[in-house]
């Protein structure tokens, strides 16, 4: 009977299943700082699929057109074990279920580890100390608001730096505070030899909701329950504007982001949002070819319908319905996503944070010396600042010709 039982449970533990389901959402967060400002534009999205990668790019001056980074993906799933019979087997069943249970937490724990590595270490690379104490963080280096943190940290260094490599000038760090709690960096490079102005800004902050917050976020089917009145929450993400002088250079905007609130009894509400979009002055189809692929390829890793549902999701949301036009060609943008599990979306969103350098540095390195018009320039500050009211190009030109990809936003890929 013994090995009757243990053949079983060998058997069942060979079985893996998952579950692969999407909810969509219309609607969602574009910026993350209003986002912490207002807490008005809360709302609640699904998505059951997931996975787990890691992400490895080549170097910025290494990156080309048709290589923009290679992306492998190490999978793991929950056992599904399936057993019947006697007490008996019912107990050996269980003893193999815990044992394998605790092997597969310590093998992923092992994994984070050795990908996220020490948290001292890492912030030497960073733009300036996190916002949170060094010390705080390693004390809780588990808890997915300090591997965010650093997530944030991480992708604002990479990307800053990347940023001054191109350009050759530098970035003015600017540390704030918020008396609430918590504050944010800001990292600011102006009348470089590439950019008019690059910011890519970190915030971090945390206290208690507003009733006035709490009530519009129950209002959108949020169910919060607060202790004396009191619903402590913390909110962090990276966000970044970049306006290079080259009018054949875009502009690019991307924004990551997360979210907790801790209930009456001490369990956690949380989700997170983001997405990064493309807003070219003149349209390269070589150029939304490579950023969009390289932002499906990281999707991809995840599940089939990220890239497009995150693709619609964008062109839909950056949509400026008095002008009948988007702000550019798009890319991905999600918001509230809180499952199929914390762990695998946190990984998504690091994929998608990963992208910000590989997809965009290579358009800006093959543009660097092209030369342009006065009249190009002023389409530029027209785009940007919308200096002439109701402008609107000559037929048959690659002015005419953004602007209708503006108004019918297409697949690139």
């Amino acid at each position: 009977m013994t090995s009757v039982a243990l053949c079983t449970i060998n058997s069942s533990a060979r079985s893996i299943a998952r579950l692969c389901q999407v909810s969509r959402s219309a609607h969602g967060t574009a910026d993350f700082h209003s986002f912490v400002a207002r807490y008005s534009t809360l709302r609640k999205c699904a998505f059951l699929p997931g996975g787990k990668w890691s992400f490895i790019r080549a170097g910025t001056r290494q990156m080309s057109q048709s290589s923009p980074g290679r992306i492998s993906l190490g999978r793991y799933g929950k056992g599904v074990f399936l057993a019947a019979g006697a007490a008996a087997v019912t107990g050996v069943l269980a003893a193999g279920v815990s044992h394998f249970q605790r092997a597969e937490m310590a093998t992923k724990i092992s994994k984070v580890e050795e990908e996220e590595g020490n948290i001292r270490e890492r912030c030497k690379s960073f733009m300036s100390v996190p916002v949170t104490d060094i010390k705080v963080l390693e004390q809780r280096k588990d808890a997915m608001s300090t591997r965010m943190e650093m997530l944030i940290m991480e992708t604002q260094a990479e990307f800053c730096r990347a940023l001054e490599e191109v350009d050759g000038g530098s970035f003015r760090v600017d540390r704030w505070s918020r008396k609430e709690g918590g504050g944010g960096i800001s990292c600011v490079m102006q009348d470089g030899k590439v950019f008019e102005k690059a910011g890519v800004n970190v915030s971090v902050v945390f206290g208690n909701l507003t009733e006035e917050a709490a009530r519009q976020m129950r209002s959108r089917g949020k169910v919060l329950k607060g202790k004396d009145g009191k619903l402590p929450f913390c909110a962090m993400g990276v966000s970044s504007v970049i306006h290079p002088k080259n009018p054949h250079i875009p502009t690019v905007h991307f924004n990551y982001r997360y979210f907790e609130i801790e209930e009456a009894d001490g369990t956690k509400q949380w989700w997170f949002g983001g997405g990064t979009d493309l807003t070219p002055v003149y349209i390269d189809l070589e150029d939304a070819a490579h950023f969009h692929k390289t932002l499906k390829e990281a999707c991809d890793k995840h599940h089939p319908k990220y890239y497009p549902d995150f693709k619609k999701w964008c062109d839909n949301y950056f949509y400026v319905r008095h002008r009948g036009e988007t702000r550019g060609i798009g890319g991905i943008f999600f918001d509230d996503l809180d499952s199929p599990n914390q762990e695998e979306v946190f990984n998504f969103v690091k994929s998608c944070a990963k992208t910000v350098v590989p997809c965009y540095l290579p358009i800006v390195n093959k543009h660097l010396n092209d030369s342009f018009t006065p009249e190009e320039k002023d389409w530029q500050q027209v785009r940007r600042g919308r200096w002439e009211y109701m402008h609107e190009p000559t037929k048959g030109t690659k002015e005419a010709e953004m602007l209708e990809v503006l108004r019918n936003p297409k697949e690139w890929i």
